[in-house]
């Protein structure tokens, strides 16, 4: 019987051999690197697991602040002996406005007298003279960026006459969201720099260590692509490790904190519910550390070899 040989094209083995070759170059520059290899990695960790934190953060504030603000009712009284009820068919049907409930004067008065502990309620409108409430209308908007344009447009009709929401709780945490990214942004900034100059000083030590070989490789006609190029990948290496270990230590932060809010009051667990990422979110986060790393370690090598490259 004739055993069947696979074909295996010119190309291929080419191929193959250049990639082997390619493996096996970084694989030994990353053994020479010894500890600086470890400093590039730790750098590029740290980087990223701010950079991922920040991220996260942002986006769960920015997602908490949209909640609230779907949430968050305009309150707008209407002027005495105005009925709500035209009013209300007509804001219902504006594109910013999700819901809108009419509360007549007089439910409100009987609520409030009831939360006031009266029990005779004629007796507390004929004291009065009459009933001192007006018709209240709750309105919702679709997203927390239109409240306030929503609240400035309520304002404007002439059968409103006060308009009331919690405008200085969502500019407070919106300011406060922008203040800690701008910090958050600086640190990031200083430790990319930081970064980039570990994986220089790494790569320039290990080019220098392999400078025989390198004048071995170019006096048999090795081209400078193909000498610097494992010097490239060993960068490339750097960022991935560091973002495949920021990524770990981001998963234990997180496994940690939601066993601590396991004991706490339902308070802060509703709160944490808002806090929670979109499922495009919590992919785009580990994807966008990788790329992040990556790019920092090609360009911390890049830096390293670029006038060998440019010659």
């Amino acid at each position: 019987m004739r055993r069947s040989t696979l074909a295996v094209s010119p190309a291929f083995k080419v191929t193959f051999t250049q990639m082997q070759y390619l493996a096996q170059e970084t694989l030994r520059g990353l053994r020479r690197g010894g500890w600086m290899n470890w400093a590039a990695i730790s750098t590029v960790t740290v980087l990223l697991f701010l950079f991922g934190i920040s991220l996260q953060t942002s986006w769960q504030v920015n997602g908490m602040l949209q909640n609230m603000g779907s949430q968050l009712e305009i309150s707008a009284y209407l002027r005495p002996n105005l009925s709500g009820e035209t009013l209300q068919q007509q804001l219902a049907q504006m594109p910013d406005v999700a819901s809108v409930q009419l509360l007549p004067r007089a439910e409100a008065w009987q609520q409030l007298v009831a939360d006031l502990g009266a029990t005779d309620l004629q007796g507390a409108t004929d004291a009065l003279g009459q009933n001192p409430l007006v018709d209240q209308l709750k309105i919702r908007a679709r997203s927390g960026e239109q409240v306030p344009k929503l609240a400035q447009m309520l304002s404007s009709f002439s059968e409103i006459e006060h308009v009331s929401y919690l405008n200085e709780v969502m500019q407070n945490l919106a300011q406060l969201n922008q203040g800690l990214g701008w910090m958050g942004w600086g640190t990031i900034g200083l430790l990319t720099l930081t970064a980039l100059a570990v994986i220089n000083t790494t790569i320039r030590l290990i080019v220098v260590t392999r400078h025989q070989e390198i004048e071995v490789m170019q006096l048999v006609g090795a081209t400078t692509l193909w000498i610097y190029l494992p010097f490239l990948l060993q960068g490339l290496v750097f960022g991935l490790l560091g973002g495949v270990m920021a990524i770990g230590f981001m998963a234990i932060v997180h496994r940690f904190m939601a066993q601590l809010l396991i004991s706490q009051p339902a308070f802060l667990q509703s709160l944490a519910q808002n806090l929670q990422l979109s499922t495009v979110q919590s992919i785009s986060i580990p994807l966008t550390l990788l790329g992040f790393g990556s790019f920092v370690g090609l360009s911390g090598s890049f830096l390293a070899v670029r006038r060998f490259l440019m010659r």
